[in-house]
């Protein structure tokens, strides 16, 4: 059966194409061409955060950086310990995608006010930022290997790695989502964190995706 694909909209950014499509009953975000993420398969997105939260023992601020269509955010609401979820985004179109097309598909999870959301670049906000996380959920691109946009290379490399450990309360976890393994950035992560875990995640299409987490303690 062939697949019926509809162009919702398309728009131009600073950084390029951005275009929401439907394919059959699902929403597809593709950013330059390359896919980024759908709606019809959330299960690596929602294991970046429930990795993360396994290994925290006080998870009541957390960072998810990247909003894609909401299965992370949504996954970390479902835990009662979290008391605030600071949001950042670069994208306005996909704010405003979440809250016309994702959010009400996954029972409006927008609303809770728990949430904060702010439309800026990651790196850009970690420099100036005085907030202190339990957790930091990281999906943004396509992980360390596979970044649509050359800027965000940084995020994954030394300068990044070291802004986001500073901002890690002690016993916190930030964990990295990647649509493949990395053995370069796993060795790097060790670098900025005592303990360093790398978890293969199957797909229901292709290749599994995979989860890195890096710890602030030290824990098996």
């Amino acid at each position: 059966m062939q697949d019926n694909i509809m162009v919702i909209e398309r728009c131009l950014t600073q950084r390029g194409e951005l275009q929401l499509q439907k394919r059959n009953q699902d929403y597809e975000i593709i950013s330059n061409g390359v896919f980024l993420i759908s709606t019809y398969n959330g299960d690596s997105e929602r294991k970046l955060v429930t990795l993360a939260l396994r290994f925290s023992s006080n998870p009541q601020k957390v960072l998810v950086a990247g909003l894609g269509v909401g299965y992370s955010l949504q996954e970390m609401l479902g835990e009662t310990q979290v008391k605030e979820i600071v949001v950042l985004e670069l994208e306005t179109k996909i704010i405003e995608w979440n809250y016309t097309y994702f959010s009400p598909l996954m029972g409006n999870f927008l609303k809770d006010p728990r949430i904060r959301i702010i439309q800026e670049d990651l790196l850009t906000w970690l420099d100036s930022t005085e907030d202190k996380f339990d957790i930091i959920c990281i999906d943004i691109d396509n992980g360390p290997e596979w970044t649509v946009m050359e800027s965000n290379c940084r995020l994954y490399t030394g300068k990044g790695l070291y802004a986001l450990s500073k901002i890690l309360n002690p016993s916190g976890v930030v964990s990295f989502w990647s649509s493949s393994a990395s053995e370069n950035f796993h060795n790097r992560l060790k670098n900025y964190f005592s303990n360093v875990k790398e978890y293969q995640v199957e797909s229901k299409r292709g290749e599994p995706d995979y989860i890195y987490l890096g710890l602030n303690y030290d824990k098996q």
